[in-house]
């Protein structure tokens, strides 16, 4: 006994799957070149690890992922942001 899907539910199914397929894709693309970066900010010291198309875009991502750790606040954030930071590999 074969259980009918009406066709709106076929549609969701094919439009979730075509969206999922476009997912994996792009994050397979990104992750071209990987950077990570520590820093220290306020006393307190983190490094994280961030994968994207181009070395500046991983190495900027990485350096926002590891002040959002570090600073409370958009203000501490940004500040953060333009601290120098304590280490770097890209690759």
């Amino acid at each position: 006994m074969a259980i009918k899907i009406p066709r709106a539910g076929r549609a969701g199914l094919l439009l979730f799957g075509s969206l999922a397929a476009v997912l994996v894709y792009g994050t397979v693309q990104m992750s071209e070149h990987s950077c990570e970066v520590c820093v220290s900010y306020k006393g307190r010291d983190k490094c994280r690890t961030v994968a994207a198309s181009t070395v500046a875009e991983a190495r900027q991502a990485a350096i926002m992922n590891a002040c959002a750790f570090v600073s409370a606040g958009i203000r501490d954030s940004m500040a953060c942001q333009r601290t120098p930071i304590t280490s770097e590999s890209c690759d």
